[in-house]
């Protein structure tokens, strides 16, 4: 028997040498003795007093630490995880809950006093694998693992004492239901050995890597058309260059909004403000702050409310227009769109004369809907929206009134409730808007004539040769609209 457990101890620390292998099924009754589920253990029932069908003859010892001092490899309770870690070259797997959930701290339990990690640790020698090596994936906290465990404080600290491993931290989990350990390996093991010889252990239920997750932001997500419309991220700015916004209310708390907000103007002060996810989208996208960057940090934003409830009348937007042309403004973005109204019409036609850049949004209702206003009026810069891979979104708008794309689908952006990915013509405008400032910002002489022939001059033509209905004269290029500056 001494032999043949040897030879299995050997071939057992030989296999830490290759990626992980399916584990065999055992019994994970928690009831059972050490010596009980030694004989359900076909290596040990032979020399282990244990009866003809496997079964102990006697009551043994308690549970838990034959593997670490025993001569033989005692392969403990092992059940399929719910969440299984993917084999090594596998695709993005559904985070497991003993990595996500357990970072957590949402336990309705009296909360547990802070730890002081256990003091100087020996690492007993001998320590037995009782599964290969896990192959992990993924990042993780090199010198730690989460494992779930039964039992108290006491048994935890027996654990880490069997193990050679410092008790770092350790809480009941109401998710989880039972107590979340971290432990701390302080000799350099590697973590998928670490695991591999807590599984000895029957008192551990799940052994985890201590992975690491990233929030998916703006990084990911809004850098995407600052490198669509070749604006450098890092460089952008549209420093003191005024920019009016008519739209919805605005959280002004939200930390995207910090210090961009110049002045706010409320053109329906009768009607309570609900809703607030628009217009401080907008806003971010165009001036944006933090982790939520918009296209051009730096510029003021003077903000009208004149939606509620997503609907305007004329008359509000007109006095919306008729304070933002009172600011001194260089650009006046309308994320919005409605049917042909001569008032409309003449109230930006004398904006423009007055040498402020119009940007609208080209409208979401489809290829076959009527031509959306103000975009389509003369002297109106209207956007149409694109995706990372520069197609076309299939709501917008289509006609000969479409002058620019730009990026407007599944953006992150600052919202009411803190952000949001949005998508439409309306986040396409603000990108536009943004960009314009930048063009304002390195050259404050430019007229708004001249920076629309610039933008139709340097657009990436996305559809058939020349200006199209679909994208009109293609995708804003900042970097090429800057250098055409004559």
């Amino acid at each position: 028997m001494a032999a043949k457990a040897v030879i299995l101890h050997v071939a057992l620390l030989a296999a830490a040498a290759f990626v992980a292998a399916p584990a065999f099924a055992q019994t994970n009754d928690p009831n059972l003795t050490q010596k009980q589920a030694d004989c359900l253990d076909r290596t040990n029932a032979a020399g282990a007093g244990c009866d003809k069908d496997g079964g102990a003859k006697g009551n043994g010892g308690g549970p838990g630490n034959g593997a670490a001092t025993g001569s033989a490899v005692f392969l403990p309770a092992l059940i399929v995880d719910l969440f299984p870690n993917p084999p090594a070259g596998a695709g993005p797997q559904t985070p497991a809950p003993s990595g996500g959930t357990s970072s957590s701290n949402g336990s309705a339990n009296t909360p547990t006093p802070p730890l002081t990690p256990s003091g100087p640790v020996t690492v007993p020698q001998g320590l037995n694998l009782a599964e290969p090596p896990r192959a992990i994936t993924g990042e993780f906290v090199p010198d730690e693992v989460l494992v779930t465990v039964d039992g108290d404080a006491g048994v935890v600290q027996q654990i880490a004492n069997s193990f050679g491993l410092q008790v770092r931290s350790q809480r009941q989990s109401r998710l989880l239901g039972t107590t979340l350990v971290r432990f701390g390996i302080t000799d350099g093991r590697p973590v998928g050995v670490v695991l591999a010889q807590l599984a000895a252990d029957g008192r551990t239920q799940r052994r985890e890597p201590n992975h690491i997750y990233t929030l998916q932001q703006a990084a990911g997500i809004v850098n995407y058309a600052f490198d669509r419309i070749a604006l450098d991220s890092k460089q952008a700015s549209g420093e003191n260059v005024r920019i009016a916004v008519i739209d919805t209310g605005i959280d002004d708390t939200n930390p995207a909004l910090k210090g961009v907000i110049a002045e706010q103007y409320d053109a329906m002060p009768n009607v309570p403000i609900e809703k607030r996810d628009h217009g401080t989208s907008v806003d971010g996208l165009i001036a944006g702050v933090g982790g939520l960057e918009g296209m051009a940090p730096g510029a003021r934003i003077f903000h009208a409310r004149a939606f509620e409830g997503g609907k305007s009348t004329m008359d509000v937007i007109l006095s919306a227009l008729d304070w933002a042309a009172s600011q001194d403004v260089r650009i006046i973005n309308m994320s919005f769109v409605g049917p042909k109204n001569d008032l409309l019409g003449t109230a930006c036609r004398n904006a423009r004369a007055m040498g402020i850049v119009l940007v609208a949004a080209a409208g979401n209702n489809g290829p076959k809907a009527p031509y959306g206003y103000p975009a389509a009026f003369d002297g109106v810069i209207a956007v149409t929206a694109t995706d990372a891979k520069d197609g076309l979104m299939p709501q917008a708008n289509r006609g000969a009134y479409v002058f620019i794309s730009a990026p407007g689908v599944e953006m992150l952006a600052p919202s009411g409730a803190g952000s949001d990915v949005v998508t439409g013509t309306s986040f396409a405008a603000a990108i536009v808007s943004g960009a314009i400032a930048n063009l304002i910002h390195a050259a404050p002489d430019r007229t708004a004539d001249d920076i629309e022939k610039a933008l139709a001059a340097t657009a990436k033509d996305l559809g058939p040769k020349g200006r199209d209905n679909d994208f009109g004269y293609g995708l804003l290029d900042i970097k090429a609209a800057e250098a055409a500056k004559e």
